[in-house]
């Protein structure tokens, strides 16, 4: 999958309520999962278990919501970007669903929609709906609006 890239911060004003990119699919494999587990204190054994999950509800360890959550800043730059901006900060999220679990070894991407494009001294606000998707499943894995500010 190729990226989008915009040429220029002020290229995506109109472009709300439109596709900005889709990410490369990332691999979630254990190695992962325990990284994040030592990262966040979070080692609850439907994450970190394989012989105890095998028996649990999900059949295998899952990833962390907040391990998905946290995919955004490398999906973000493998989908889309601005040529024009110096740098850019996570502003917040709005809302955040995690509508399904990512069983390991699992494959994530995230395609991204522009809901609003607000401009902010040195640069923009942009409010962005992203949809995460397991490799394979029907529904989506999480689904969040993301606040991101660019700066020129």
């Amino acid at each position: 999958m190729s990226m989008t890239v915009f040429e220029h911060l002020a290229d995506l004003a109109p472009r709300v309520g439109e596709a900005l990119g889709t990410s490369e699919w990332i691999e979630i494999d254990q190695r992962r999962i325990d990284l994040f587990a030592d990262a966040t204190g979070d080692h609850q054994w439907i994450h970190v278990d394989p012989a105890r999950a095998a028996a649990g509800p999900f059949g295998t360890t899952i990833a962390h919501g907040f391990l998905t959550l946290s995919l955004l800043p490398e999906m973000f730059a493998r989908a889309f970007a601005i040529g024009d901006t110096r740098m850019g900060v996570n502003y917040g999220l709005n809302k955040v669903r995690f509508t399904a679990p990512v069983p390991v070894g699992s494959r994530l991407r995230g395609r991204f929609k522009l809901l609003a494009y607000e401009p902010i001294a040195g640069g923009a606000q942009l409010t962005v709906e992203v949809t995460i998707e397991r490799e394979g499943a029907d529904k989506p894995v999480c689904v969040a609006e993301s606040l991101a500010r660019r700066y020129l």
